[in-house]
């Protein structure tokens, strides 16, 4: 897979490049959003299978690394983008969860318990699925309107908090200790009270997930 990273400490981006590097991953590393957004923001340009970015870069080291995300999302759509930062840059942010989640994530460094969950994150994330650490949702979505979300129960708001993440059916119901069969029963009923019918143009568990990033206000996901 080819992946490029945006990250202006020298020794993170050696050691992540080194990590990947030994995965068997083609990793090229730019230090700033500008050097970033001028590989890649071009409408021709020869694309990566992921954009791996901090938030805070040079040369004021505020958001220009979310910007250029958010830039090159616009550009190129579809394009796999992982944020991986120390903070939660709350107005660019939405603006890039907001748009599609697909092939998107946004994962706090000190919450990455340990080297596989990164590289499933990175994975997860480049074959287009959506990977959101709720401390960001908390951050960056918290609104106190009510919504059709209301009509979830706990144990729904569990389900799709955890469907937020990107987890599966399987590892929700590990991560909750139930079954899988009431794990579908949960989002087949979260899906209804979304009103979100089959419909074979859209993901209605995408569909679902970005409703509950829009609306939900202090929603705790399991942990």
């Amino acid at each position: 897979m080819r992946i490029v990273i945006a990250e202006d400490s020298v020794l993170l981006l050696d050691g992540l490049t080194r990590l990947l590097a030994a995965e068997g991953h083609d990793v090229t590393g730019y230090r700033t959003a500008d050097e970033l957004v001028a590989v890649l923001g071009d409408p021709d340009a020869d694309l990566p299978d992921l954009l791996l970015t901090d938030v805070r870069m040079p040369p004021t080291h505020t958001d220009e690394g979310l910007r250029a995300a958010v830039h090159l999302r616009g550009l190129h759509r579809g394009l796999p983008v992982l944020v991986l930062s120390q903070y939660v840059e709350a107005r660019y942010a939405r603006e890039l969860l907001a748009a599609d989640a697909r092939g998107l994530g946004y994962v706090l460094k000190d919450r990455v318990a340990d080297v596989d969950d990164f590289l499933d994150a990175l994975a997860r994330v480049a074959a287009g699925g959506t990977v959101v650490d709720p401390e960001v949702v908390a951050q960056v979505f918290a609104r106190s309107r009510r919504s059709t979300l209301d009509a979830l129960t706990p144990r729904e708001r569990d389900v799709i908090g955890l469907m937020a993440e990107g987890r599966s059916n399987a590892a929700i119901a590990e991560r909750l200790v139930i079954g899988l069969p009431a794990v579908e029963k949960h989002v087949t009923s979260i899906l209804t009270k979304l009103d979100l019918p089959p419909d074979a143009s859209d993901h209605r568990r995408v569909l679902a997930v970005l409703r509950w990033l829009e609306d939900a206000p202090t929603n705790g996901t399991p942990r």
